[in-house]
């Protein structure tokens, strides 16, 4: 099933999505929540009422009249507000892939343990508009993503257990200030103002069962789910990144089990899957370089439409919006 969150009358309100169509959860069971958070926190009670009312939608029995069409509410982000905000590092590619482009050996120790930093959870977009600094567009990237969203609460997982916890899928842009990040991360410390002031989820969230028929082998000597997503970026309508989710080199279950080592996990946080090969410009740039010495750089420019698409999950479309000010934090510089 696919879970929206979505404004009407400046009211949050948590749905069923189907065909266009937004069913909110309180018209259609009253004992429902009509909060996301709410709704993950008490996940296993609610998803099977869930299920069977996804069942009904879906063959067409009743509740249609509920229903209302997805372009007469502004959709947000699946989880508005989520508890946390990880990304991880799981695409081998694209590590790799970005250090030869810098003239740098891949890191062993990608191979031994996932790895993950946190990000803004209290920046978080849905479809539509993101409203970024003048800075930011200083080397304005996309990344190409997946997403998890944590369904139970859990501490010390183990990767073979782990799918139990991840309530469901979505696509996510880790949305990136290459200029802000690179003089940051000089210091081995971040990234932070690089990456902080949005991070985009959406359309909606869709629930594992819904996937069951996208699943495929996990690699040797690793656990967890594998799907077969085929993922891509299209920035003003010109195709820019293509991936799989399946080329995950750490699945997410491996994710978990790092991230909740001496740590509590709880509903309604959300994990990245990091950037999928050819996924960013500071990907695609960097090899373009490496090959061609008179490549131009391509960057995000103000106004440019930001669509991403994974398999069985929606397509995220964002515009970049420059704010209206001269402020800098470039310019404070000592």
């Amino acid at each position: 099933m696919k879970l929206v969150s979505y404004l009407q009358n400046d009211r949050e309100n948590v749905g069923l999505y189907h065909e266009n169509t937004v069913y909110r959860l309180q018209d259609l069971h009253k004992d429902l929540p009509n909060n996301i958070l709410i709704l993950l926190a008490h996940w296993e009670e609610y998803f099977p009422m869930l299920a069977g009312l996804n069942n009904e939608l879906v063959q067409g029995k009743q509740y249609r009249h509920l229903g209302q069409n997805a372009g007469s509410v502004t959709i947000l982000a699946p989880v508005p507000a989520p508890v946390s905000c990880r990304d991880a590092y799981a695409f081998r590619q694209h590590v790799a892939t970005s250090r030869m482009n810098r003239g740098l050996p891949m890191i062993e120790a990608f191979d031994q343990f996932p790895v993950f930093y946190f990000t803004n959870h209290n920046a978080i977009q849905g479809p539509g508009n993101v409203w970024c600094m003048p800075d930011h567009f200083q080397k304005l990237d996309f990344e190409l993503e997946c997403a998890i969203v944590i369904g139970k609460t859990g501490r010390n997982i183990l990767a073979r257990d782990a799918d139990e916890y991840i309530a469901g899928l979505m696509v996510m842009n880790d949305i990136s200030a290459r200029l802000l990040q690179m003089e940051e991360m000089q210091l081995n410390l971040g990234p932070a103002k690089g990456k902080d002031f949005a991070t985009s989820f959406g359309p909606w969230m869709v629930t594992l069962d819904e996937l069951a028929a996208y699943e495929t082998a996990t690699a040797n000597g690793h656990t967890g789910k594998t799907w077969d997503l085929e993922m891509a970026c299209y920035v003003n309508d010109v195709l820019v990144s293509k991936g799989n989710l399946a080329d995950m080199n750490w699945t997410f279950a491996e994710i978990i089990e790092r991230a909740s080592y001496g740590v509590t996990l709880y509903p309604g946080d959300v994990i990245g899957s990091g950037t999928v090969g050819t996924g960013c410009f500071l990907e695609l740039n960097g090899t373009g370089k490496r090959s061609n010495e008179n490549y131009t750089e391509q960057w995000l420019q103000p106004d440019d439409v930001v669509k991403m698409t994974i398999t069985g999950l929606g397509n995220l479309v964002n515009t970049m919006k420059l704010e209206n000010t001269t402020h800098s934090i470039l310019a404070l510089k000592k």
